[in-house]
């Protein structure tokens, strides 16, 4: 097995093509035709965790955050990052990172906390726009069927919790061929009319490759007429944060203690509790802030998130009730899921989980 096979199975769970703009996402550090010895899966990628990867054996890191943020001038030693990254080239470790990928996916960061606070009813909080596509094209009835069929093997016409979704109309097709043509209908140099039938289907953006790889090898026409426009329409299944509801509604200091047992954590900063009992909740792994509004704009009780300053704590508004569990701790289990993923996909040799604590807070 190489690296770009690990890849493959890591962007079927989490396309890197629904990761934030600001962030910087995959093959950080390596090769992806390197062969792989062993896999090495942290929250974020340290000094230390090069050396337990070392120790392993292990020559690629899934790294939940990436070490590469902002981009890097000089690579001397002077930083942590520079130093991780020196580390990993000088032993040819291979270093991946999957973060805003993982955390707008549907089984991502945060169905991991809906699922271990044991939230029912989940739904996306903050629906991803412009992810949604549509592809028109035309083609001769007699080949619609068929074309149809291959568009749909390669991804095109899912809505939700159906597949095989398209438009069709039928309608006449005229063209006619220069001398440079090699029409498969028709002759060059004379127009001709086709009876055509005019195929639309939505898709997700990161298919679009393989699906117009797809409409040019089984179109039957030398020149293919198509068009792909985004859509406006908002993705059930991409986006930020979800919202869920409690098998049974709970007092509110209870659930907040039931949060810290559930959620492995020793304290949380939370807004004045103004509800007795709470059971719709909020969830967003990692820094939330900006998620309050839709959170309240969902009738949520309470927003479970992390990295709020001191002005955020206002704006619940006695709406909702603001719960930061810190940053590291939202996402801890998620090192643990990707293991559990990628040891049902790869079987050949062990995924590692990583044993060293990247947490960079510390409580007294």
């Amino acid at each position: 097995m190489i690296v770009k096979d690990v890849i493959t199975y890591l962007e079927e769970l989490a396309p890197l093509n629904y990761a934030e703009d600001f962030d910087n996402v995959g093959l950080l550090v390596g090769d992806k035709q390197a062969k792989i010895s062993g896999i090495l899966v942290t929250l974020d990628t340290l000094e230390a965790v090069v050396d337990e990867a070392i120790e392993k054996k292990c020559n690629l890191i899934i790294s939940f955050h990436p070490i590469i943020f902002k981009g890097l001038k000089k690579i001397t030693g002077k930083t942590y990052v520079e130093r991780t990254v020196l580390k990993a080239i000088k032993n040819d470790i291979a270093i991946y990172a999957i973060h805003t990928a993982l955390d707008n996916a549907l089984k991502g960061v945060n169905d991991i906390i809906c699922n271990t606070l044991g939230l029912t009813n989940k739904r996306i909080l903050i629906p991803q726009k412009g992810t949604i596509k549509k592809l028109t094209t035309y083609v001769p009835t007699k080949n619609a069927e068929a074309l149809r069929t291959e568009l749909f093997k390669a991804g095109a016409g899912n809505i939700g919790n159906y597949d095989s979704c398209s438009f069709n109309t039928e309608g006449k097709g005229t063209y006619r061929g220069n001398a440079s043509s090699n029409p498969k209908v028709g002759k060059k140099g004379e127009l001709h009319e086709e009876p055509e039938t005019q195929i639309s289907v939505t898709f997700s953006k990161h298919v679009e490759s393989r699906l117009l790889s797809t409409l040019f090898e089984k179109h039957p026409y030398e020149e293919v007429a198509f068009e792909v426009t985004t859509l406006d329409n908002y993705n059930q299944n991409i986006g930020i944060g979800m919202v869920g509801e409690l098998e049974n509604s709970q007092q509110t200091e209870a659930f907040l203690q039931f949060v810290k047992e559930k959620m492995n954590v020793s304290r949380i900063r939370h807004s004045k509790l103004i509800k007795k009992n709470v059971s719709k909740i909020a969830v967003l792994g990692g820094s939330g802030s900006f998620a309050i509004a839709a959170a309240k704009a969902t009738g949520a009780d309470v927003l479970i998130t992390s990295d709020l300053k001191y002005h955020d704590f206002f704006s619940a508004e006695n709406d909702i009730i603001l719960a930061d569990i810190g940053h590291y701790e939202s996402e801890q289990f998620t090192k643990n899921f990707l293991v559990d993923y990628l040891s049902k996909k790869i079987t050949n040799f062990a995924v590692v989980l990583s044993t060293t604590n990247t947490n960079p807070v510390k409580y007294l």
